[in-house]
């Protein structure tokens, strides 16, 4: 293999921005538990619920948010991935 050749292992990296989620559950989360929950924004709403906004990078990492809500034993209400537009806006 010469120098100019390349090997590469495991799947391509993208180049696209990871998708966002919104994920409702029911009781107040305080937004000291951002870093808990991979660094997600958590806003505590006024209806008794708290969403969860943010990218995740793949879906191991959607599931593993996922678990980490089942391991807190809190209900879970939703789960949306936020179209890319929308997210700009916000922005």
């Amino acid at each position: 293999m010469t120098a100019h050749q390349v090997r590469s292992y495991g799947p391509p990296v993208s180049t696209e921005p990871a998708p966002h989620y919104e994920i409702r559950i029911a009781g107040h989360l305080g937004p000291r538990w951002s870093a808990w929950f991979d660094g997600l924004t958590v806003a505590a709403d006024d209806d008794g619920t708290t969403v969860l906004r943010g990218p995740v990078v793949d879906q191991a990492a959607l599931h593993g948010l996922l678990q980490k809500l089942r391991d807190v034993g809190v209900p879970l209400l939703s789960l949306t991935q936020v179209p890319s537009h929308a997210h700009q806006k916000e922005s």
